[in-house]
């Protein structure tokens, strides 16, 4: 018989150990080792069986047994101090303190609501994919750490991404298990009076999406988590947060409204259950949450009275976008016509015309494509900020999007970087911390200046932790692959060789990462018998362990991990090299320590940031990867290698035989020589390990999430923060003045030249210090003086006239003439020798706009 219905029942703690519930229900036990250590004190067999859910463990103890640790009065005593220790964690400052005070009467946000489609906190609420939610999840976290006033907005799907298994041919299969979130560390949303709280959101034909919203505590940080599986909608609309990215482009469209507008909507329904003030800041983290930007609008337009165009610059000044792909196929598009049904009619947001909407979206630019609405493009129209995730991401980012501000060069595009970081306390194995404490003196690492300390732990203990680590690692590889063959259909009596699979005293190389095609799974299959002699060579051995997901419509990706498989099948390597089906938070906690070496070699320049490889070196791993991402910006020749990229090659097959070749020289002749090179005294690897004491000391302090939300608060929220303040004045006056001078200015712009250059001060032969005079005579035509930013743009200058290395210095007007004609003029000094050259400009200029280009307007002498 099968149920008609199903629900969880909730245990009912003795009072005396009540704050149980407390530590369960806030996900700071995820990365905090002191809590877990206590519920698995609970029950060790069940803490395992529950795969460490502490939620599950709870309902999985009888009242006997909590009877008897409720008059354990050490017991007690254990869940006091816990329940103590979270309340000062959640009561104590942190560095947002500091910095708020700091910031003095110009102010810090008093909240910022930070909005992605997926968040991967911990393996026990899968609602991630890949590295886009978990970087949001380890964004949350060091802002809770750091004490910053996030709060998150997401969307609850039932059945998470997907669990991923293997058949017997090798083949990827899904399966969805359904989500109870009442037996989830989730809280739901209620009113006063004891009912769902409900956000609505409209839908053509006059239908209503209704959503509930759960909340999960990660430390500080409020999580709100929209569900549309709720009795008063329809049974379509009930699936619209059934799967990630799951579905129909008009069913994730469906997501991206409930994310977007039921979000912002969400967060006011916060406010008013918790007086929580509203945010200053709204972090769109990828294309997913752009619709937030209209719903923001429609509220101004509504309450506040504005004008379409002036509610557009109060949200852009306070919005921040985040892009995370290099990839174009990567950003949701969807018809003009799907955006019309959607946001036309009878479904029109009030005071947001669905004109202005597609305006938002549109690829109106050379290369782009009409007839497509460009989730991207609107994130970058409504965001007053924006940044990629790594040096090189901006870079390819603002040739990406450069086609938004014509007549600048890429570099002038405004966008900016910040390279990401990972959570330390969630992606580094106790016994790194263990060493941390006993020579550095602090767990803390993430939060203490003890990275140049390094190398006073001593090497033996760095080897023995590196030793056990890679132990760990076997061991649950061995675990996992036998879980996996039985699946596969395999008996257990014909298993018996898993027992040798993988030695803990072998160089060991992990690869675990999404699988679309630019992060080249199989590069290393290129020639499959060179892979064979480094995996069985009899010195110098190599393992692999590899792991990912391919999207379930991506049949390329699942054919690349069954090529894997099946090169992993192999009896003759299957020792050596193993594929883990269904990589998540919980294997990667295994994967990041045990693993000597991190490979990564995408198709350069794809990889947006990489994260993977940062979790490893804090863990004392050494990267073996494309200089792509984080790597291009921060490897330095020790703490690990670079894989030669054959760029100009235009053939992707020869392009990829090339660089496998170079990976496995760098193997052959370089990893494994240097890992197994021990001394003759010490019997360690001495080059090794001093490469590993490199890596933590050169880039533990960069790879941090910390680093990086400090760097989100001080470059990008605060500044955001103050923009929107300067809009927010009563009935929004400087909203309504910025949104007219920029309609003058785009009316008169077309009128605006540089009439002529004049310059002196040096003569024939100029030399490294003379001083040039420019004086430039501009028309404004109805602008004034003060409208504009006059610019002297110098630098090195090519046969052809191309001005490369440039250099800016702005102007001062010094008189005006009849006619709209004005003088502007400046000095440049001379500072290097060889070719120069410069050129004159004129820029919109305002105190409202976040960039010199914003407008997109630029007139050239």
């Amino acid at each position: 018989m099968r149920a008609i219905r199903r629900f969880s029942v909730r245990t009912v703690l003795p009072s005396a150990i009540a704050p149980l519930g407390d530590l369960a229900s806030n996900l700071r036990w995820s990365w905090h080792a002191p809590t877990r250590d206590l519920f698995a004190d609970l029950d060790p067999k069940r803490w395992a069986a529950v795969r460490h859910d502490p939620v599950a463990l709870l309902g999985d103890l009888g009242p006997d047994r909590l009877a008897e640790l409720a008059a354990d009065p050490a017991f007690v005593a254990k869940v006091d101090a816990a329940a103590a220790d979270l309340d000062g964690y959640l009561q104590g400052p942190g560095w947002y303190t500091q910095h708020a005070a700091a910031a003095g009467n110009a102010g810090a946000p008093r909240s910022i609501a930070y909005f992605s489609a997926e968040f991967g906190i911990t393996a026990v609420l899968p609602q991630y994919s890949g590295g886009l939610g978990i970087l949001a999840g380890d964004h949350l976290k060091a802002a809770s750490d750091l004490g910053v006033p996030i709060v998150g907005v997401g969307l609850f799907y039932k059945t998470g991404y997907f669990k991923q298994s293997l058949s017997r041919e090798g083949w990827q299969q899904e399966t969805y298990p359904v989500l109870d979130p009442d037996g989830l560390p989730l809280a739901l949303l209620r009113e006063p009076d004891g009912t769902p709280c409900q956000v609505r959101v409209a839908l053509p034909g006059g239908r209503q999406l209704v959503a509930h919203v759960w909340k999960a505590q990660v430390g500080r940080v409020p999580l709100l988590l929209l569900d549309s599986d709720v009795q008063a909608n329809d049974e379509a609309a009930r699936g619209i947060t059934d799967r990630l990215y799951g579905g129909s482009g008009e069913h994730r469209l469906q997501q991206e409204m409930l994310l977007g507008i039921g979000g912002v909507r969400a967060l006011r329904l916060w406010s008013r259950l918790t007086g929580a003030p509203a945010p200053d800041v709204y972090h769109c983290n990828e294309g997913h949450a752009g619709l937030l930007g209209l719903e923001r609008i429609r509220e101004l337009v509504q309450s506040e009275k504005l004008t379409f165009d002036e509610g557009l610059e109060a949200v852009r000044a306070g919005t921040v976008f985040t892009t995370h792909t290099p990839v174009p196929a990567g950003i949701d598009r969807f018809g003009t016509d799907q955006i019309q049904t959607y946001f036309g009619g009878d479904s029109a947001l009030p005071g947001v015309p669905v004109e202005r909407i597609l305006a938002l979206g549109a690829e109106d630019y050379p290369g782009g494509e009409s007839g497509v609405f460009n989730m991207a493009v609107m994130g970058l129209r409504l965001g007053g900020r924006a940044n990629g995730v790594s040096q090189l991401h901006g870079e390819v980012s603002r040739t990406m999007f450069d086609g938004l501000w014509p007549g600048f060069d890429d570099r002038e595009v405004p966008i900016t970087s910040i390279t990401n970081g990972v959570h330390a306390p969630t992606w580094v194995d106790h016994r790194v911390f263990d060493l941390a404490e006993k020579y550095l003196g602090t767990r803390l690492v993430a939060e203490a200046n003890v990275w140049d300390d390094v190398p006073r732990v001593p090497a033996t203990e760095v080897w023995n932790a590196r030793r056990e680590m890679r132990e760990q690692l076997v061991l649950e590889a061995r675990r996992r692959l036998r879980s996996s063959w039985l699946r596969r259909g395999a008996s257990g009596a014909e298993l018996g060789w898993i027992e040798n699979v993988l030695d803990p005293d072998v160089l060991t190389i992990g690869f675990a990462r999404r699988v679309p095609t630019y992060k080249r799974l199989t590069l290393m299959l290129r020639d499959p018998d060179r892979l064979k002699a480094l995996l069985l060579h009899p010195d110098r051995p190599v393992q692999l362990v590899i792991a990912g997901k391919s999207h379930p419509a991506d049949d390329k990706g699942k054919s690349l991990i069954q090529q894997m498989v099946r090169f992993a099948d192999d009896p003759e390597v299957r020792n050596r090299i193993v594929y883990l089906p269904n990589y998540d938070i919980a294997m990667a906690q295994y994967l990041y320590p045990g693993c000597d070496v991190w490979l990564n070699n995408p198709l350069r320049p794809f990889e947006a940031c990489g994260t993977s490889g940062m979790k490893s070196a804090l863990n004392g791993g050494l990267n073996l990867s494309i200089l792509d991402g984080w790597w291009d910006e921060w490897y330095d020749g020790e703490n690990g290698w670079a894989i030669p990229t054959a760029d100009g090659v235009d053939d992707p097959e020869h392009r990829d035989d090339l660089e496998a070749a170079a990976l496995y020289d760098l193997i052959e002749g370089q990893v494994a020589p240097r890992f197994y090179a021990r001394d003759d005294d010490t019997g360690l690897p001495g080059r090794w390990l001093e490469m590993v004491s490199h890596t933590l000391r050169s880039l533990g302090p960069k790879v941090l999430a910390t680093r990086m939300v400090r760097d989100y608060v001080e470059q990008l929220y605060t500044p955001a923060a103050r923009a929107g303040w300067a809009l927010d004045g009563d009935g929004h006056p400087g909203a309504r003045e910025l949104a007219a001078w920029k309609k003058r200015v785009r009316s008169a712009w077309d009128s605006v030249r540089v009439d002529h250059v004049e310059s002196s001060g040096v003569s024939d032969a100029p030399q490294v210090g003379d001083v040039l005079s420019v004086q430039a005579f501009v028309s404004l035509d109805g602008l004034g003086a003060g409208d504009v930013q006059v610019q002297v743009v110098h630098g090195r200058v090519s046969y052809q006239d191309e001005l490369t290395d440039t250099q800016l210095v702005t102007l001062h007007h010094a008189e005006s003439y009849e006619g709209g004609r004005h003088r502007f003029e400046g000095d440049i000094k001379l500072a290097r020798t060889g070719a120069f050259g410069y050129t004159v400009r004129v820029l919109p200029s305002h105190a409202g706009l976040a960039s010199p280009t914003e407008l997109g307007l630029v007139v050239n002498a």
